[in-house]
């Protein structure tokens, strides 16, 4: 018996009346090898002869049924076939399909070829179409039926049609297919919205409330496709958020004149990765703001804080609010924050007390300003504070009555800031005089430095620090002039000259430095601060070719301040005076020691550099201190004693306008600048005191005790009060200074790992992470290219990975790497420019760039062949083993985070892909287990974009992470790929 073609077969079975399993067996022998049941399209020629009359065929439908519970057909091809008919005024062909859907809808699978998985998406999406056009042609008829008087048929099928709904979108692995499809076939995904809409409309008038209710959850389930990857339950159940905290207290300290773009993203990814609620989450900062208020040391350091607080901090929550869009009403959620705030009434009266003011009515009006809160809101929060300060612990004396708070000042100061730099902007040879008087103001008292607060906190400093530096330039040299404008000349100079150091040394010299200039562009002021002046890890030599002028002007000005009674003014080039004063003093030092000049000449020479200009004193102390660290012992008495001559102020009648406060300028720059020296000699200088600490956070190290010790003390005491506080973080910085990354990362990571109780290693955790923020870029690099393989390759380690240390150490390791990976295309922060930058090591000889040599780490792994323990070897792999969606998306693999990465995921696929478990297996389950959970999406922006392809189906092995949900957050969906990886994972499950 030849038969031609599957219609003809089918047709014969029928005619024959041939059993399921006897049709089964004589199809074999008709078609007996190659093309498969699918490329026959088999089920789909069995539902063609099936539909032919009004109703189905039952004997061809057994066929088909057989076929599909002995798999000779897949769930696709059926699928396919069943979305085909459209005739669905034939109930019970209709019903019949929908019988067939119900055999397998909640139970697809598919173990073949990335291409035939994701043929079952796309199956499974137009499946979905077609029960949604069913559903709607089904409550059509029943609306048609009630007005005809007839509806029990068509509620019956329309029950049918949302219960298969129901049944084949509440499996969240067929939603997770349908995910796939919807990136697959965007137009397909647009036809079922509407489909969907359409059903709406008609189901809206439906009067049985059991099949609406039904109907509306079949909507929701669907409309929820699309955002599988962004739901995450937010953590309600605490109170205190640690590393919010300790990131505002960081950044209120050490980083002011910060971009607040960058702590806008920095929180942003903080609160994402700990599920912190909104109005806990802006909670946090204002109380992480008073409490750095309550605590930072009395002068330029508190006016830091209240800038901070009542100046950046209000624009920081303003960007906040543009992040939040997803978020019910953010004013909503910065209300209830102040609503607790009120609560924490000890901490608002401590802050009150130390500010001399109501801190929260300030506030509160700031962010009624900026549209943070409504007017309504403001004005009831404000009056629950008054009504809560009335029981508040009055201060004992009214001395601070008349003394103007330091909120009042700062908030002033911000206008002040912008009229400043408008003044300064005026040409400067029209009216010195005027421009003097403005900045001779800004020296009285502590204005200087409350403008400066002001203009550091909202962005400013740079320009206000470019306008100095250009006015600075422009005094340098005067030709044709008399006394009166030389000696204005001078003044603007020598001012211009003092701001522009306590700016470097109070914000950091980055602030000063232009982006882009070379050679003779560059302004003296940046020439001389880049070569001559003395900073924190700076060391300058003395012998260097910039002190070193020509010798001719050395001489003059050696002659000049010898012998004239006091420094000329007339034409005098104020920038060669500065560069000279190096040379000059060094002769006049070497005149001293051999005997030439008495100690009266010292004092009249030390009193003419100090008498008009101050800069000049700087100039020379600069030099000094560099002198110093390179002379014996027994060499420096007289240097050090020129120091002391030129740190006093001149008690003189003939001195020029504003000496005193350039003088209170001069003594706090020479006093920072010789802190390090006078330390290292073990010397001491008396500088004229203000009353304020100017170095309040200088030497906090205790003496002779090794710098491991204070470590892990200092982390034992931060872990058991829950929080960071500033003295701690600069002590922090110090040990990061001195032990490097590497020292500082280890020994911060033992501690970790001896934690054994959970709720301790998280705290561990939060802590560990707003710490490591003081230079999160080099401390992440070391924690992933060095300290993890280092745990993971060796097996005697794999004990100290148990749960909780274990659980604590893999999500630090993730959130480390998602916020270097996530800020690590900006700019680093400028505390993190300054830091001296030790070569960890070579990252291009540890992780080489061709695939086909084997990079260190990989070889470590395979290097002890007779191990037991020995992980395979990624070196054995075939290139496209280790192929990324990284390297899809060319990333750029010179960067050294970008091979670090790299190479600890090739380090994971080894361990999973290995027939070793252990608990480095289990880390490395929990290192995934925290990506996914901190991550929305594993896309092009993601850490995970690193993972090899192949470890999607070594991952799924595990039984914690074989979740649908889990797959498509690994996976880059954005790559087609990507969506084959994953339909396969998923297909499989």
């Amino acid at each position: 018996m030849k038969v031609v073609n599957l219609k003809q077969a089918i047709l014969q079975a029928w005619k024959e009346r041939w059993s399921d399993y006897q049709w089964a067996i004589n199809m074999k022998k008709f078609f007996p090898k190659g093309a498969t049941w699918d490329i026959l399209n088999l089920a789909d020629a069995l539902l063609e002869q099936a539909m032919i009359g009004p109703s189905p065929n039952p004997l061809i439908l057994s066929y088909l049924k057989y076929a599909i519970s002995s798999q000779m057909v897949s769930y696709s091809s059926v699928l396919t076939a069943i979305s085909k008919f459209d005739d669905f005024s034939r109930d019970l062909c209709v019903q019949a399909l929908l019988d067939i859907m119900d055999m397998f809808c909640d139970r697809l699978s598919c173990h073949g070829k990335a291409e035939e998985c994701i043929g079952l998406c796309r199956a499974l999406l137009s499946a979905l179409h077609w029960l949604l056009r069913c559903t709607a042609a089904s409550a059509e008829r029943l609306r048609e039926g009630l007005e005809a008087g007839t509806p029990a048929a068509g509620e019956k099928q329309l029950a049918m049609c949302l219960q298969r709904l129901e049944k084949t979108l509440s499996s969240t692995k067929n939603r997770a297919l349908l995910h796939i499809a919807k990136l697959e076939e965007a137009s397909s995904w647009t036809a079922i919205e509407h489909s969907l809409l359409k059903l709406g409309e008609i189901l809206a008038n439906l009067s049985n409330p059991q099949l609406r209710s039904q109907a509306e959850q079949c909507g929701t389930l669907i409309r929820s496709i699309p955002m599988m990857l962004s739901v995450h339950a937010e953590q309600m159940n605490k109170t205190g958020f640690p590393t919010v905290h300790a990131v505002i207290l960081l950044e209120g300290t050490m980083n002011l004149t910060g971009e607040t773009q960058s702590l806008v993203e920095q929180l942003t990814m903080v609160k994402r990765m700990q599920h912190i609620p909104t109005p806990l989450f802006v909670l946090e900062i204002w109380k992480a703001c008073f409490v750095g208020l309550i605590e930072s040391p009395e002068g330029t350091e508190e006016l830091k804080w209240t800038a901070f607080t009542f100046l950046k901090i209000p624009q920081v929550l303003v960007k906040l609010k543009k992040y939040s869009h997803g978020d019910k009403d953010f004013t909503e959620d910065v209300n209830c924050a102040f609503e607790f705030l009120l609560k924490l009434t000890p901490l608002l009266d401590k802050a009150d007390q130390r500010c001399n003011c109501d801190c929260t009515n300030f506030l509160l009006q700031e962010c009624g300003k900026q549209g943070l809160l409504s007017e309504a809101s403001v004005n009831s929060l404000m009056a629950k504070r008054k009504a809560d300060r009335e029981h508040a612990p009055q201060q004992k004396s009214g001395e601070n009555a008349n003394i103007q708070p330091n909120i009042q000042l700062i908030l002033r100061a911000e206008p002040t800031v912008t009229n400043i730099l408008k003044t300064m902007d005026a040409d400067h040879s029209k009216s010195p005089e005027g421009l003097l008087g403005v900045l001779g103001h800004m020296l009285s008292g502590k204005s200087l430095d409350l403008l400066l607060a002001a203009a550091a906190a909202t962005g400013k400093l740079k320009s206000f620090a470019r306008k100095f530096i250009n006015l600075n330039e422009f005094t340098t040299y005067g030709s044709e002039e008399s006394t009166k404008p030389a000696s204005v000349r001078a003044l603007l100079f020598d001012i211009s000259f003092l701001m522009l150091c306590h700016v470097a040394q109070t914000y950091g010299s980055e602030v000063i430095l232009s982006e882009s200039r070379t050679g003779a562009d560059v302004p003296f002021f940046e020439t001389w601060m880049q070569t001559c002046m003395p900073e924190e890890g700076k060391i300058l030599n003395p012998d260097h070719p910039c002190f070193r002028p020509d010798s001719t002007k050395v001489e003059s000005l050696v002659a000049l301040l010898n012998n004239s009674s006091e420094m000329k003014l007339v034409q005098m080039k104020w920038h060669e005076a500065c560069l000279s004063i190096s040379a000059a003093i060094l002769e006049i030092l070497n005149a001293w020691e051999n005997g030439v000049l008495a100690f009266e000449s010292i004092q009249k020479i030390t009193d003419n550099i100090k008498g008009k200009v101050c800069s000049l004193a700087v100039c020379a102390v600069a030099w000094l201190v560099a002198h110093v660290r390179m002379l014996g012992l027994d060499e420096r008495e007289k240097s050090l004693q020129m120091i002391r001559q030129l740190a006093g102020p001149l008690f003189s009648e003939n001195t020029l306008q504003f000496y005193n406060e350039r003088v209170v300028i001069m003594n706090s720059i020479l006093e920072r600048m010789c802190a390090d020296v006078l330390q290292q000699t073990a010397t001491q200088i008396k500088f004229p005191s203000t009353g304020v600490d100017t170095m309040p956070y200088w030497n906090l190290l205790p003496p002779k005790r090794p710098i491991k010790e204070v470590l892990t003390d200092i982390f034992a005491k931060v872990l058991e009060k829950g929080w960071v506080d500033s003295r701690s973080i600069h002590i922090f910085d110090t040990l990061l200074h001195m032990g490097g990354v590497y020292w500082f990362c280890n020994n911060l990571i033992k501690e970790l790992l001896k934690e054994t109780r959970k709720e301790h290693a998280l705290r561990a955790v939060e802590l560990l992470y707003s710490i490591f923020c003081l230079d999160m870029q080099q401390v992440t690099l070391v924690l992933l290219g060095h300290i993890l393989p280092g745990l993971l390759t060796d097996s005697s380690k794999w004990h100290s990975l148990m749960d909780p240390p274990g659980t604590a150490l893999a999500k630090l390791a993730v959130w480390c790497a998602l916020s270097s990976y996530s800020s690590h295309k900006g700019q680093a922060s400028t505390r993190q420019k300054k830091r001296h930058r030790e070569d960890i090591e070579d990252y291009i000889s540890l992780f080489p760039l061709d695939d086909v040599q084997p990079s260190k780490l990989m070889r470590l792994l395979s290097s002890n062949e007779d191990d037991a323990n020995i992980l395979s070897s990624p070196t054995d792999r075939s290139m496209s083993s280790s192929l990324s969606a990284s390297q899809l998306h060319t990333v750029n693999m010179r960067d050294p985070l970008n091979r670090v990465l790299a190479n600890l995921f090739l380090l994971i696929s080894s361990i999973l892909g290995s027939r070793t478990a252990g608990p480095h297996t289990q880390f490395v389950q929990w290192f995934m287990e925290e990506c996914v959970d901190c991550l929305e999406q594993g896309g092009r922006g993601s850490v995970l974009q690193f993972m090899p392809f192949t470890t999607v189906s070594e991952l799924v092995k595990v039984s914690a992470m074989s979740s649908p949900k889990v797959v498509l957050a690994i996976t880059d969906l954005s790559l087609p790929l990507g969506r084959q990886v994953a339909a396969k994972a998923i297909a499989a499950l």
